[in-house]
């Protein structure tokens, strides 16, 4: 089975040349990556173009950002990597060959939060336990899932925020993630930027109202209105 891994990006330049760079091994044998650029300011694709098989643009948005991705992908998985993570060794071989072993269609990998607060660990471990009791993965946790099952539930929901979440829930439908113990490296910017607690608090308040059934434009508006 041949892997894709689609990258959406928006003003990365500071970081996609070492994200990128982690996937050459991959690449040399034969996954392909692809950067999907939702109209940066900084010269994010000029940075990406020397370390990916393509660099598409698409309007701004994760979600439409990753379905542009998926569409030009040839892979027959598709995993999608946030531009600030970092995949654990030989990740091409623990998705195709769990994926087979397992007879399953989609999963994630466990995460680490790369940063010295004592407080990062606490929250990695949590994010873990939660998605392997709820079989709902986060973007951060790399989710992968084959092309046929992607086109079956028609890709992310084109949806401001939680994306990832809703896009899990719908994959429950056809059975449970394969929930990889080795760990995606990802960046603590967001909690060091404003706030260990503070970001956990409001991730958990946008989440419950998302589940209550709030709505997603109204929910990213909440988010980057603290974000500044």
């Amino acid at each position: 089975m041949s892997l894709s891994i689609i990258i959406p990006c928006l003003n990365e330049a500071e970081g996609i040349t070492e994200t990128l760079e982690a996937l050459q091994p991959l690449r040399r044998r034969g996954a392909e990556v692809i950067v999907v650029d939702g109209g940066s300011r900084d010269n994010s694709v000029a940075r990406a173009r020397s370390g990916a098989d393509q660099v598409l643009t698409a309007p701004r948005g994760r979600a439409v950002q990753m379905n542009a991705g998926a569409a030009r992908a040839r892979g027959e998985i598709l995993l999608f990597l946030h531009a600030d993570c970092a995949l654990p060794d030989a990740a091409d071989g623990l998705i195709i060959e769990g994926l087979r072993r397992e007879r399953k269609s989609w999963g994630r990998f466990d995460v680490r939060i790369r940063g010295p607060v004592y407080l990062l660990r606490a929250v990695e471990a949590l994010m873990n336990a939660r998605s392997r009791l709820t079989g709902i993965a986060t973007g951060d946790q790399g989710i992968f899932v084959t092309r046929s099952l992607f086109d079956a539930i028609a890709g992310f929901p084109e949806i401001a925020l939680m994306e990832d979440l809703e896009l899990s829930r719908r994959l429950k439908r056809y059975g449970k993630p394969l929930c990889i113990r080795h760990r995606i490296s990802v960046s603590a910017r967001r909690w060091e930027k404003h706030g260990v607690l503070r970001t956990i608090l409001l991730m958990w308040r946008l989440r419950l109202a998302y589940w209550l059934g709030a709505d997603p434009a109204k929910l990213a508006l909440r988010y980057a209105a603290d974000r500044h």
